[in-house]
């Protein structure tokens, strides 16, 4: 493993005395989605994000089984941004008991008003579909949403606002701060003090959320990470060094990919997330339109989400990095915000000459899923991935090079040039991550990396010893890993304990190492059936193959 410690379950937990402090990794663990740490310390516990798992069915099973920790035991909780993945789970965790204040920057606070009542909306249609469709096939059991839009909005009665660098106090004896992490609007990595004596200094603990990039479009630079004791750092682009790229460049590359979708004659699809990448490309899109660097093209911004985060935008506009003022910088005469489903709808009969932004930004829901549908079979149609695509997303699939894919159950050849611009990337690279976090890696007593595949993991780990951290104090957690902080600061003893419960079946585990499941298999193997079908001679083959098929499966079963 390159010098970095895979955590082994038996490690240490014969280890004598309480331990003062305990972390958790209840997710983001050897994968980059469902980011939640728990923390026990003396004076009370803590979750630092409650976020939800994307990607294969198996992962996002976690989703809808009870949580691993007991919301009512909480005594706070810190979420360092808006994202899904980091506080998609939070109006679950409201539901189910949790009664403290969740502290977060006022700018995540605005977002989030938006972001999960979204979802709310988005887990109570998918289970009205759901169970429309078990009805359908004579199965009449209940389909329950994740949460509602009602759990979502009394969830945001127990967010607390709380500027960036100012020390407030979660629980008794710990004090922390957001400081900025340079990823989105309102993100934040948290500082930590815990406890210490007169006379003693404090165990300081950095958890990084998500890091954003150097000169990243719109926002500032991280805020440096000062020394400490044990460092949460995440690893998303762990295994990847991007080309140096400034405004300019970034600009540049964005105009010649939109003049080539035009001059290929179709539309211009452009999957995005709608918190960030959205108001990113909006405002390049229209300096580029103003400066006549692109032909003067619809814009259609088909997310109501994107649209309601953007005036969150213009709000905090001070703290963006930005051409013009608030109000200039997300609006233009060729931009048309897209509200209404039958406005929606609209644009599939535009077939060529538009750039369609839409959500999500993985292609695993919202209204992308239809334009995907209306012009991916189209040669001259041009989808555009500008974000990361996890393993098991139609995104990955389609970045991937599969050439027919399944969309609402219906089977759609990918005739369309598929394309990838890796230059509004809200995470930073292996190289900003070392640069950020390995001088404070070289003289910390641990570093648990997180948030990230297994392939870019390991290749962070390398990167930090490299600069100088001890291998021996990097450690990958598994899900549901827990583990003690014993001693004072200087002499402090890492230990694994046995985890308090543990979630990861064979299939899961299968889905975190390949990015796939049964469900990607299933889906993979009836186009490769319909095509070996289609391409027999004649139907006296089909009906061999079909036969074979059926003896095949009845021998699995039987076996």
């Amino acid at each position: 493993m390159n010098g970095v410690a895979r955590a082994d379950a038996g490690e240490g937990a014969g280890a004598a005395g309480a331990p003062p402090v305990e972390i958790t990794f209840h997710g983001a663990a050897n994968t980059v989605t469902g980011s939640c740490v728990h923390l026990r310390l003396p004076g009370g516990t803590l979750i630092v994000d409650c976020g939800m798992f994307q990607g294969p069915k198996a992962l996002q099973a976690l989703n809808y089984a009870a949580l691993p920790v007991d919301p009512s035991t909480l005594d706070a909780a810190i979420l360092t941004h808006a994202h899904i993945d980091h506080a998609g789970m939070f109006p679950k965790l409201v539901r189910d008991g949790f009664h403290r204040r969740a502290w977060a920057t006022p700018a995540t606070c605005d977002l989030l008003e938006w972001i999960l009542t979204d979802a709310g909306a988005i887990h109570e249609s998918e289970a009205e579909r759901l169970e429309r469709r078990n009805r359908k096939r004579g199965a009449g059991e209940e389909v329950r949403p994740l949460y509602t839009i009602a759990d979502a909005e009394r969830s945001l009665k127990r967010l607390a606002p709380v500027e960036r660098d100012r020390w407030f106090e979660p629980v008794p004896g710990t004090r922390a701060r957001l400081r900025h992490a340079g990823h989105i609007l309102g993100a934040a990595w948290v500082e930590m003090e815990i406890g210490g004596r007169p006379g003693e200094r404090p165990l300081r603990l950095a958890l990084s959320g998500d890091i954003g990039p150097r000169d990243k479009t719109l926002s500032h630079d991280p805020a440096p990470l000062d020394p400490v004791d044990v460092l949460v750092l995440e690893s998303t682009y762990g295994d990847r060094d991007r080309p140096a790229i400034d405004e300019a460049g970034r600009r540049a590359a964005l105009a010649a990919e939109v003049r080539d979708a035009m001059a290929a004659g179709g539309n211009l699809i452009i999957p995005s997330f709608a918190v960030e990448r959205s108001q990113e490309l909006i405002h390049d899109l229209l300096v580029l339109s103003r400066r006549g660097e692109i032909p003067p093209v619809r814009i259609f911004l088909d997310s109501p989400l994107a649209h309601r985060a953007t005036d969150v935008f213009r709000r905090h506009a001070r703290e963006l990095e930005i051409e013009g003022d608030g109000k200039t910088a997300f609006d233009g005469p060729n931009l048309h915000i897209v509200e209404t489903v039958e406005q929606s709808k609209a644009i599939g009969r535009v077939q060529s000459g538009a750039i369609v932004i839409a959500g999500s930004g993985m292609c695993d829901a919202g209204r992308v899923k239809h334009h995907l549908k209306d012009n991916l079979w189209r040669a001259q149609a041009t989808v555009l991935f500008v974000g990361y695509q996890a393993p098991g997303t139609l995104g990955q699939l389609i970045r991937s090079g599969a050439e027919r894919v399944r969309i609402h159950g219906e089977e759609v050849a990918v005739r369309a040039r598929i394309r990838s611009l890796d230059v509004f990337s809200g995470h930073a690279d292996r190289g900003d991550l070392v640069a950020w976090a390995g001088p404070a890696a070289r003289g910390a007593r641990a570093v648990f990396l997180v948030h990230g595949e297994p392939a870019a993991l390991t290749s962070l780990g390398a990167g930090l010893a490299e600069a100088g951290a001890d291998p021996a104090r990097l450690r990958i957690p598994e899900l549901d890993d827990r583990f003690a902080l014993r001693g004072a600061p200087d002499q402090l003893e890492v230990v694994q304990l046995p985890a308090a419960r543990r979630r990861a079946d064979p299939e899961l585990k299968r889905a975190l190492a390949s990015g796939r499941d049964w469900h990607n298999d299933y889906a993979a193997a009836m186009l490769d059936m319909r095509r070996a079908l289609l391409a027999a001679p004649d139907d006296a083959a089909r009906h061999r193959m079909l036969e074979r098929l059926r003896a095949a499966l009845a021998n699995g079963v039987a076996g």
